[in-house]
């Protein structure tokens, strides 16, 4: 799962898939379905909608897409949601916007915003140890004693992708003996996989250790990591329809889109379920809206402003990255996932606009379709006269 650049920061292959793909991504404007978000009165025109539809059309074409599904509010309310193509192109099962998609890494701001929850009720401190004697986990997991450094990792560094080690290369943990399950994946790891760094001194994108923050999660909580999400956080937000993913076509979820793979990627041979707090979650762009605005655009939100701070503010290893928020000085906080058979967005801009944008495969070309993504969500913004984000 990678992290993909952005503009914000200025930031075979399915060849039958094209069949029939004008006809789907003609511009349909579905009755709303609020979930609690109030309908903006800065609506697209019809030519608006119909210049933006067109733009999604390019993307689709380029990329090789079977389904995008888009959300958009301005300030709180919903502006826009359409989605364009197929659930399922094999049996021309046409997508909506309340079909669910994995989300992959636009899982990590979650992750993030439940530890500053339990942050907020004292449960523990950012800088609190992880691993060792007298730690959050003890010795939980692995065996003592710890390779080096492991025992200066905090829950900062956790966040902030700088513990030192267990990136997202060839080896990422996450992506390895996925018969483990998660005691047994981090006992592995923390056994056989030594630190390339002190902590608190590199930036390297950890999958791995946003697997770690879900365990810590679970412990502060007493509970399943996606129960204490559900309770702490979707149930506030009015999100219903959230889970964790499962790994197979045969556990697709019965309003789940179904992924295609390109360049030899298979989307139905990993564990996804295990990836639960760093890339597991399934969601519709309006979920993941309502997540935003009850977040950052709602009085009280899901933290406190010093807490908001806190999660939005770059580390020292890197500008571009905070706590589960790639972030930039103007400033614009958001998120990209990747995975086989996914490519996602989650964005809230600094003038208040809160947008995300699912697709149902990736591409492995030279092309970045996650910089193409960002980029398509801004152009498609940029179409209504009436907005200004």
């Amino acid at each position: 799962m990678t992290q993909e650049n952005s503009r914000l920061t200025r930031r075979s292959a399915l060849k039958t898939l094209l069949a029939g793909t004008a006809a789907s991504i003609a511009p349909r404007i579905f009755p709303a379905l609020s979930n609690s978000i109030p309908q903006s009165e800065n609506q697209p025109t019809p030519s608006e909608h119909e210049g933006m539809a067109r733009r999604a059309d390019d993307f689709m074409r380029q990329f090789n897409v079977p389904a995008l599904s888009i959300a958009i509010a301005d300030h709180g309310r919903l502006a826009y949601e359409s989605a364009f193509g197929f659930a399922d192109r094999e049996a021309r099962q046409r997508v909506t916007p309340n079909h669910l998609f994995r989300i992959a890494s636009v899982t990590k701001p979650i992750t993030s915003t439940a530890i500053f929850i339990l942050i907020e009720r004292g449960k523990l401190s950012q800088h609190d140890r992880v691993f060792g004697p007298g730690s959050v986990l003890g010795t939980t997991y692995g065996h003592a004693p710890y390779k080096k450094w492991v025992e200066d990792i905090t829950i900062d560094q956790l966040l902030t992708h700088t513990c030192g080690g267990w990136d997202n290369s060839n080896d990422d943990p996450m992506f390895e003996n996925p018969q483990m399950n998660h005691a047994e994946l981090i006992s592995w790891t923390l056994d056989t996989k030594p630190l390339k760094h002190p902590p608190g001194t590199h930036y390297a994108y950890s999958n791995f250790g946003y697997c770690v923050l879900g365990r810590v999660i679970e412990h502060f909580s007493g509970r399943p990591y996606a129960d204490f999400i559900h309770e702490a956080i979707f149930s506030h937000c009015g999100i219903r329809d959230m889970r964790i993913a499962g790994n197979t076509l045969a556990q697709r979820f019965p309003n789940e889109v179904v992924y295609y793979g390109q360049g030899g990627e298979n989307p139905y041979n990993m564990n996804v379920t295990r990836m639960d707090s760093h890339g597991g979650w399934l969601a519709s762009p309006r979920e993941l809206v309502l997540f935003l605005n009850h977040l950052f655009e709602s009085t009280p939100g899901l933290l406190k402003p010093d807490s908001i701070k806190a999660m939005t503010t770059p580390s020292s290893a890197t500008l571009t990255y905070a706590r589960g928020w790639a972030v930039n000085e103007i400033p614009n906080w958001w998120h990209n996932g990747s995975l086989p058979g996914t490519s996602t967005i989650m964005v809230r801009t600094h003038s208040g606009f809160c947008w995300a944008a699912l697709t149902n495969t990736r591409t492995t070309s030279g092309s970045d379709m996650g910089l193409a993504l960002d980029n398509l969500i801004w152009d498609m913004v940029r179409k209504v006269s009436a907005w200004h984000a």
